[in-house]
């Protein structure tokens, strides 16, 4: 008896994150000409990133709604999925995004196909490829570098177990402040449109 009232709770609590995360997401998207094609943004690699990961986002990860409080969620291959948390204006002009890896597929994940093309790139396994795409006015940015040649950003993304989850996090130059959602890009996943706080 206790049992099926557990599985109603919880069936209630999943249709009311869901109905939570369709609210936010019908009030994110309104209004505006901020859907325009991303192909056209500045850097060699727009194309292939804007492209890349459609059609595999379910591949392998679960279909449950994005956890609560996240401001995105990205599925990709083999059960990997980020989910996105805060995208926020830090003093000295730069934006941090910070999220949760978590492996849900049923072998370990290296994040190789994550990084910068950058051949002068230290860390093999990092979220270096990842950009901050303004559609509106065509252009992204890129993960920022420290003097030592690695970026701002999560790196020894190695050997993720399945069921495990780490924090990731990436810095970016801040668009101008009358920009207020970027698309988050990372190569391999499917782009998710994040609001920037602060």
């Amino acid at each position: 008896m206790s049992m099926r009232h557990t599985t109603k709770a919880r069936r209630g609590a999943a249709a009311a994150a869901l109905a939570a995360a369709l609210t936010l997401t019908a009030a994110g998207c309104g209004g505006g000409d901020d859907t325009s094609d991303d192909s056209g943004a500045a850097g060699p690699s727009a194309t292939p990133r804007g492209k890349a990961g459609k059609g595999e986002a379910s591949d392998g990860a679960d279909a449950s709604p994005p956890a609560a409080g996240a401001i995105g969620e990205m599925k990709g291959p083999d059960g990997v999925v980020i989910t996105l948390t805060s995208a926020r204006r830090d003093d000295g002009g730069f934006v941090t995004v910070d999220g949760t890896l978590t492996n849900r597929g049923q072998k370990p994940f290296n994040a190789i196909h994550w990084l910068s093309k950058e051949t002068e790139m230290k860390s093999r396994s990092s979220l270096s490829g990842a950009s901050l795409v303004d559609g509106s006015s065509k252009k992204r940015y890129l993960v920022l570098r420290d003097t030592d040649g690695e970026c701002l950003c999560s790196t020894g993304l190695t050997n993720i177990k399945p069921k495990e989850s780490r924090p990731v996090f990436a810095q970016f130059p801040a668009p101008p402040e009358s920009v207020t959602a970027v698309d988050f890009q990372l190569p391999t996943m499917p782009s998710v449109r994040v609001r920037i706080s602060g």
